[in-house]
């Protein structure tokens, strides 16, 4: 018996003269867990791609050691509004978003994504990228899939569920939920029911619905009601995409667009909301024409006066003439001899006639209603961007959020903005076990310094990249030191949480 206690008491000591072991240990970390509560000081294991430990370390052992040295320590990123998968396969590294702290993107935005989704997640199994990728089902996509070419028209009943079986196959098969872009080819010419009819299959799978609105100006109070009443009626979570008051005579109503969306809370609509930090947006003209009326003069001069201007609309992209690229609407009309409202409908007429390809930058927003967006408590960060587009929010919104909106205009602290660029973006689109440092979740993290965290993106170089952050890692590995890529594709392909 003394023989067997002695034993136990040798086995005890030895156990408590062994070092706790971790594959990584990140040691002296300011830690911005995700959940907005105050910063603190803490170390944290990682074994494989999950977060092992968060607190005292300074007795374990790492087969890696980083010293934070008291940088800041924040979850990854997640980018809830994305274009940044064109061209991911060709720029699997994904620098664009990894310098910018990002390390989930939400991709088949605005109605558009790959169909069969299967296909896609397949490849990026077989060919995996830097990033975690989600992805939608688009309404465009499924749509266009149904009625062809010749989608300018309501869907009939038998379409309608023809769309909603290629939904459903996808939903089977992962997809976050249905996106729409209401404000683009075909999904314009769509009636509200069948939205509605499409949104009312995501709820058996506990789906979601994410749109870009019906209109963003002339009609938002009709769009804004069109996304709460989808809610309304399927109780599915709605979340509105790249929220904005994008015309004049909306500034500064803000104050009146957040009740109406707390209203709507309040009567059980499960709504949120996506933003970008910029007054200005990237799309096609034709957004500009909700009506499709290109030749109209008197809409073309409401849309340069009431929507932009022309000095504020820069040519990101026009395949039948490039050197039009980066030049205003003012410059492109001085070069045709002609006034601004007729080269707008020149342009789009030509690129209608030629199959053109073509999109605009245009500052159509206020500050102070953005600010007053971005603190609504539902609302998360997106960047809206992509790889090689000219709208400097492909590769800068997420650093513009600590260095513009925490440490200049002091419109958010750094643990909300965290919040909203971490959790808050998880919970938005139900992703489990992202957006939080906490033992048990994912080892996406990002260190970075948020005195000097910065973007550089602009007009002029839109592809700027931003600075301030000492290293990325997505599921436990790094994939982004001291500013330059690491060719390392830890990421994984998030299936909607069931």
């Amino acid at each position: 018996m003394i023989r067997t206690i002695a034993i136990i008491t040798l086995a005890t000591l030895f156990s408590a003269c062994q070092k706790e072991k971790f594959q990584t240990i990140i040691k002296g970390a300011i830690i911005v867990d995700g959940t907005g509560s105050h910063v603190y000081k803490a170390d944290v294991g990682i074994n494989a791609d999950t977060i092992a430990f968060v607190g005292d370390l300074s007795k374990a052992e790492g087969e890696k050691v980083i010293d934070a040295k008291g940088l800041t320590l924040s979850p990854g990123f997640i980018d809830t509004h994305s274009h940044h998968d064109r061209g991911m396969f060709e720029n699997r590294d994904m620098e664009a978003l990894t310098s910018q702290g990002v390390t989930t993107m939400i991709i088949g935005q605005d109605g558009g994504s790959q169909f069969p989704l299967k296909e896609l997640y397949t490849k990026l199994v077989s060919t995996p990228i830097a990033l975690n990728v989600g992805s939608y089902t688009g309404h465009n996509r499924i749509r266009r899939e149904v009625l062809g070419e010749k989608y300018d028209r309501v869907a009939t009943p038998e379409e309608v569920e023809k769309m909603k079986s290629l939904l459903t196959e996808d939903l089977e098969n992962g997809s976050l939920g249905l996106s729409t872009g209401l404000e683009y080819d075909p999904g314009i010419y769509s009636d509200p029911s069948e939205v509605i009819e499409l949104a009312k299959v995501l709820s058996p799978y506990q789906a979601r619905y994410i749109s870009h609105i019906r209109s963003e100006d002339r009609n938002f109070w009709p769009a804004l009601n069109e996304i709460i009443e989808i809610g309304a009626q399927t109780d599915v979570p709605v979340q509105l995409s790249h929220a904005k008051l994008a015309m004049k005579s909306l500034w500064g109503q803000a104050d009146k667009m957040i009740s109406k969306m707390d209203s709507a809370r309040s009567a059980g609509v499960q709504l949120t909301a996506d933003i970008y930090p910029y007054i200005y947006w990237q799309s096609t003209m034709q957004v500009l024409f909700p009506e499709r009326n290109f030749n109209d003069k008197k809409a073309a001069q409401f849309a340069l006066t009431e929507l932009t201007t022309p000095e504020g609309v820069i040519i990101g992209n026009f395949s039948l003439q490039p050197e039009y690229v980066s030049k205003t609407l003012a410059e492109v009309a001085v070069m045709r001899n002609k006034s601004p409202e007729q080269t707008l409908m020149d342009l789009i007429n030509w690129v209608e006639k030629e199959d053109g390809d073509e999109s605009i930058i245009a500052t159509s927003m206020d500050e102070r209603d953005i600010e007053k967006i971005m603190s609504w408590p539902y609302s998360n960060i997106c960047s809206d961007g992509s790889i090689s587009g000219l709208h400097p929010r492909g590769h800068g919104s997420f650093p513009k959020i600590i260095r513009y909106y925490v440490r200049e205009r002091h419109a958010l602290g750094l643990e909300d903005a965290v919040h909203k660029m971490t959790m808050q973006a998880a919970e938005n689109l139900n992703l489990k076990k992202r957006g939080q440092i906490k033992p048990g979740f994912y080892a996406d993290l990002v260190l970075f310094d948020p005195a000097i965290i910065a973007d550089h993106a602009t007009y002029e170089e839109p592809h700027a990249k931003s600075t301030g952050i000492s290293l990325v890692m997505v599921n436990g590995v790094e994939v982004l030191k001291d500013g330059e890529a690491i060719p390392n594709y830890p990421g994984q392909v998030l299936l909607r949480a069931k």
